[in-house]
């Protein structure tokens, strides 16, 4: 075998090797979006239901809560960016990064100082290469967020919005994350949490779901106690459904970039074997013509000796 047919060779092993591990991954990441888009379809009632009960209260009341209430000057604003703990999943981190980068320059050209939470290695890796402040970070379970995980992310921008922007606290709470539409369409997106706007609470209080009109509540013991009961609840139900889209959308992604992997792999072994076949024969070719020409410079060597 010559030199270049065991370069050949030796190449097409190594892609069929690799060809071996994205298929893998890519089936490891059609199971996982499948039990991801399950839990998005569970928990997306439950936070849809709680916001209603949430606009229910602020419609039906007059009471000043950092959860309904518009600040004058908004000075501060908090910004939960979720991003993935792994790669090899396409322009899915690339593309919600961007879209928190956007809000930023958009906050600060409202004059809003923006404090950084992130969560996921690859959102933080790319705030310490560039050495910016993050107020909070976590890592380790974007694959598989748990409630619990959702909580241990709402407790300190919960803590943030109750207090005062002279003691670090911010007027505003925004998240960036990738909402999962469909198996091959994942957007990001920037949505604000708080305080909710009086707009969209009027016209939710005013016309429910599937245009059910939302009853009259009475609040006990007032609607100030039963605001403040709601308020962890529903930054952990929205933290917690974002997780979960934006994991539901990181396995598609991967799936997807896998799979495009997966096809050129195929190609490239095809065009590899392609090549390899035409040195064989090359060298085949040549075989044949050092015979033939041995054999013909036997034969005259003999009539010369005759």
């Amino acid at each position: 075998m010559g030199a270049t047919l065991r370069v050949y060779k030796r190449r097409i092993r190594s892609v069929t090797a690799t060809k071996k591990i994205t298929k893998a991954m890519e089936m490891i990441a059609a199971s996982r979006v499948v039990k991801a888009q399950r839990q998005v379809a569970a928990s997306t009632p439950y936070a849809s239901e709680l916001t209603r009960a949430v606009t229910a209260v602020a419609t039906g009341s007059n009471t000043q809560h950092p959860l309904t209430t518009e600040a004058e000057r908004p000075t501060r604003a908090a910004l939960l960016l979720i991003t993935s703990d792994r790669g090899l999943a396409g322009g899915y981190s690339s593309n919600v990064i961007k879209a928190a980068e956007q809000l930023t320059e958009r906050l600060r050209a409202e004059g809003k100082e923006v404090d950084a939470y992130i969560v996921g290695r690859k959102g933080v890796s790319y705030y310490a290469f560039r050495e910016r402040t993050v107020q909070e970070s976590w890592t380790g379970f974007t694959d598989s967020p748990t409630y619990a995980d959702a909580k241990a992310v709402a407790a300190p921008l919960i803590a943030a919005v109750q207090k005062d922007t002279a003691e670090g606290g911010v007027d505003e709470l925004h998240i960036v994350f990738t909402e999962f539409i469909s198996m091959m369409t994942q957007t990001a997106l920037d949505d604000r949490l708080l305080p909710l706007s009086l707009k969209e609470t009027a016209e939710a209080a005013a016309e429910g779901k599937d245009g059910e009109i939302l009853p009259l509540f009475e609040f006990e013991p007032s609607a100030e106690d039963v605001l403040d009961a709601l308020l962890p609840r529903y930054v952990e139900s929205r933290i917690y459904n974002a997780l979960l889209q934006a994991a539901a959308s990181k396995h598609a992604a991967t799936r997807r970039a896998m799979k495009s992997a997966t096809d050129n792999a195929e190609e490239l072994i095809k065009s590899l074997s392609r090549l390899a076949n035409a040195a064989r024969q090359a060298e085949i070719t040549q075989e044949i013509s050092e015979i033939v020409g041995g054999a013909s410079a036997l034969a005259d060597a003999t009539a010369g000796s005759d």
